[in-house]
């Protein structure tokens, strides 16, 4: 079985919400070479409705640029939204999960193929949590007090006990923390 796997920046608050307007100053080689080794093992994108219209205006004109972008670009792409439909998807080999949304995500994850990446989409992310349906969490912390933002963890409503599977400290003071479901 195909496994589900999110990574996000978040701040020390919790706040996972357009950390493009703070985590710039973070970014480093190290973060990098994570996320590569992260995408080299998936091969499919599972995002939220924002995050897919924000990527797709960023990563879509790059073509293979970077490789965030070749990877974003060449890598089949799941949508869940309830208020796009298919004529508004214009990123190329991207599929609209709508309805019954853990039905299709569980479908997802018993198909053959690599891990299932969840870039950003901390809305999405914190109810695959609250419905049994993420099997690892990686987050980049950083040093920083966002103050204002949604934070991940808001509306999961339940207790969910996490194991750290993989730590480290980054030379600019990000911990870099990996989390899959206790038991």
């Amino acid at each position: 079985m195909r496994e589900i796997a999110a990574g996000l920046f978040m701040s020390l608050d919790g706040v996972a919400e357009r950390p493009d307007r703070w985590m710039g100053q973070y970014w480093s080689d190290e973060m990098s070479e994570g996320i590569a080794e992260s995408l080299a093992a998936s091969d499919a994108i599972l995002m939220g409705k924002d995050t897919y219209l924000a990527f797709e205006q960023m990563w879509k004109p790059q073509g293979d640029s970077n490789p965030m972008a070749a990877f974003l670009n060449g890598t089949h792409k799941y949508v869940v939204s309830s208020t796009l439909d298919e004529a508004s998807l214009t990123w190329p080999d991207t599929s609209l999960i709508t309805g019954d949304i853990a039905g299709a995500i569980t479908r997802l994850k018993e198909a053959p193929g690599k891990t299932i990446r969840v870039p950003g989409s901390p809305k999405l992310v914190s109810w695959l949590l609250a419905e049994d349906l993420l099997d690892e969490l990686a987050l980049n912390i950083m040093p920083l007090v966002a103050g204002e933002g949604a934070r991940l963890f808001d509306g999961v409503g339940k207790e969910i006990p996490l194991t750290l599977t993989k730590s480290n400290s980054l030379k600019t003071g990000v911990i870099g923390a990996v989390y899959n479901r206790a038991g």
